[in-house]
């Protein structure tokens, strides 16, 4: 309480006050007081005087900053003062001794005092606004595109900021019925048709584009005219990010191609994944990968009584463990260092730490890598995730997430038969179990480890060229919340056994994705920064499938996820196989160990041979590269030329 500012405040309140009981009297005597009220009067001056700033120190009224006054101030206001005037006539009552009293005097009293409290603390915020604030603005002229909530709360956020580094000069919008009309006293100068003419004829510097729900091709449009005008653009988060309502000016960030993608956002049962998280020991495999890690941050928001990060990676686990830790200090976090194909470790961990929900996102996914390590491969993916589901099976877990790949449908690598190996033993496994196993089929994440994207700006940031394997490539992308999300939600909705898969929207061609980056970059395809293909990679397809043949699709309580149609497998000759396969991998026989992928995986289609006659495309290693422990037979890995 004892700042010079809090002080200021304090004494101008108890000169409020005394002006509207002195106002409240002279309008109640049509200004002329008779002699035998003054005694009242000072009888009331100096009971509310000493009730009602005590009563407004109590309540935290000093505690606010006026800078910032909203309705909620006023609310609280309305609060203080009727709760002081209550207080104060009671006081006045009773020294009275509940003698009659003019009792228009303390209503006109309460509602003077009201409106000047509510008074004095608005016109500091208009006056800092109005001329402090927009009489210092020195930042680059600035267009807000979208006149709407984004637009008002970036605009109020960025008058809050006296060094802003925007200096508003208008709103640009596409209802007609705005045009013309004032936001917070900025204009709204017209649509985005003619948004490069606005730009030139205002002399504006930068554009912010403030629709967080606009689709990717009105988000393309206005890009491109900010191109052609040659101002900077920029743009606020998604819905998703935005969705605790918060905004600063710190948010504000370049377009990225995510934004152009265009895809909605995702609207959750929060209460239905709240149900089977909030309160509940979770463990997450593959806890400080790109999936994983968000995962943890998603599920982290429905207050989990533990969050078990489960890991091999001792430096990422490090960094998800300090970043939860700093968002969410209450949460009762473990990080746990283990390898998912250790199984006595993974049991263990079951064991000890008894988890009720089980998210198993840890694999291998990088198919090139996969395909010159397959032993390692299927060592992971398959028996690492046989390890987790195992464990969570026998400590009768109550719900188990696997995270799959659309590259398990008719899978041309080894990646994508291991993953679908996987998914072949937890739905054999669903049948019986009294653990609820559900899998989760979806595309490519952007900006996920390993993906195209970082990839492709660490080229432009090279000067190029970028790298793309065939013209007519395309995939399906999203992004790396929105899949986490899903999987959560898809999560509450799976029964048993099922394969869910994600509504991946249109595919995407990969050099459409390339020029897009390098336009965002403010450089030229082709001329500035080159494209180049390289050919398929090893195990690559020109496109991905989400369904195998065979397998029905189902709608369900949520639009973006589709269940299969269930398949009955039987687990004893999954088991049988799996042990072939396991004592292949761990013998490093190679042929073995495909012969027996194709018995799982009967679709599986590998595109080469680990033996014999490498394809035209592929050359032979060299055998002194690898340990002959390796194959006693020549090894044939594809290598581009």
């Amino acid at each position: 309480m004892l700042t010079k500012r809090r002080l200021v405040v304090f004494f101008s309140d108890a000169a409020l006050i005394t002006l509207a009981l002195l106002l409240a009297f002279l309008l109640r005597f049509d200004f002329t007081v008779p002699p035998q009220q003054l005694d009242l009067f000072w009888e009331c001056l100096l009971v509310v005087l000493l009730v009602k700033p005590l009563v407004f120190a109590a309540t935290g009224f000093y505690n606010s900053l006026w800078r910032y006054a909203s309705v909620q101030d006023g609310l609280e206001i309305l609060k203080a003062v009727t709760l002081s005037s209550i207080l104060a006539v009671s006081a006045v009552f009773y020294l009275r001794q509940f003698t009659p009293l003019p009792r228009s005097i303390f209503l006109l009293d309460w509602f003077l005092l009201l409106g000047l409290i509510a008074a004095s603390r608005l016109v500091w915020r208009v006056y800092r606004e109005s001329y402090i604030i927009g009489g210092s603005c020195e930042g680059p002229r600035t267009l807000i595109i979208g006149a709407g909530e984004a637009g008002s709360l970036l605009l109020k956020e960025i008058r809050r900021h006296p060094h802003t580094s925007y200096n508003v000069i208008g709103f640009v919008d596409d209802d007609g019925e705005k045009r013309g009309m004032k936001l917070h006293g900025i204009p709204v100068l017209g649509t985005t048709k003619s948004l490069s003419a606005l730009i030139r004829l205002n002399e504006i510097e930068d554009v912010i584009i403030a629709m967080p729900s606009a689709d990717s091709r009105a988000i393309r449009r206005i890009v491109d005219s900010c191109k052609n005008a040659n101002v900077t653009f920029k743009t606020l988060p998604s819905i998703g990010e935005l969705i605790d309502g918060s905004l600063s000016v710190s948010q504000i960030k370049k377009v990225e191609i995510e934004d152009l993608l265009g895809r909605d956002p995702v609207v959750l049962d929060r209460e239905l994944i709240g149900s089977y998280l909030s309160g509940k020991r979770v463990l997450v495999t593959g806890a400080a990968g790109s999936i994983g890690s968000e995962i943890c941050r998603q599920v982290a928001q429905f207050k989990p009584a533990k969050l078990v990060l489960l890991e091999q990676a001792e430096t990422p686990l490090y960094e998800i463990e300090k970043e939860l830790a700093s968002k969410f200090p209450e949460l009762n976090l473990l990080p746990l260092m283990c390898d998912v194909r250790d199984r006595d470790k993974v049991q263990a961990a079951f064991e000890e730490f008894s988890p009720e929900v089980i998210f198993h996102a840890a694999a291998y996914k990088h198919v090139p890598m996969m395909e010159y390590n397959p032993a390692q491969a299927v060592l992971n993916n398959v028996f690492g995730s046989k390890n987790v589901a195992d464990a969570a099976h026998h400590c009768r877990v109550k719900n188990f997430v696997m995270i799959s790949t659309d590259k398990a449908v008719n899978p041309t690598n080894i990646m994508g038969a291991t993953k679908r190996s996987a998914e072949i033993y937890i739905q054999a496994l669903a049948r019986t179990s009294g653990t609820k196993f559900t899998t989760v089929r979806f595309g490519n994440v952007l900006g996920s480890n390993g993906s195209v994207i970082p990839l492709f700006k660490e080229q432009i940031a090279k000067g190029g060229p970028i790298t793309v394997t065939d013209r007519r490539i395309i995939r399906y992308f999203m992004t790396i919340p929105e899949a986490t999300q899903l999987v959560l939600q898809a999560g509450s909705i799976g029964s048993g056994s099922e394969i869910l898969v994600l509504d991946m929207g249109e595919p995407v061609r990969i050099v459409d994705l390339a020029e897009e980056l390098i336009r965002l970059s403010g450089l030229t395809p082709y001329s500035d920064i080159d494209i180049v293909f390289s050919g398929l990679r090893p195990g690559e397809k020109l496109f991905e499938e989400l369904l195998i043949e065979g397998e029905g699709i189902l709608p369900t309580s949520h639009d973006k996820i589709k269940v299969l149609a269930s398949v009955q497998i039987d687990l004893d000759p999954v088991r049988d196989e799996l042990e072939c396969l396991y004592a292949a991998a761990r013998a490093n026989d190679l042929d073995a160990l495909m012969e027996s992928l194709k018995r799982l995986v009967p679709e599986f289609k590998p595109a080469y041979s680990f033996s014999g006659e490498a394809p035209a495309t592929f050359q032979r290693v060299r055998p002194d590269l690898f340990p002959s422990a390796l194959s006693a037979k020549a090894r044939v890995l594809p290598i581009r030329k």
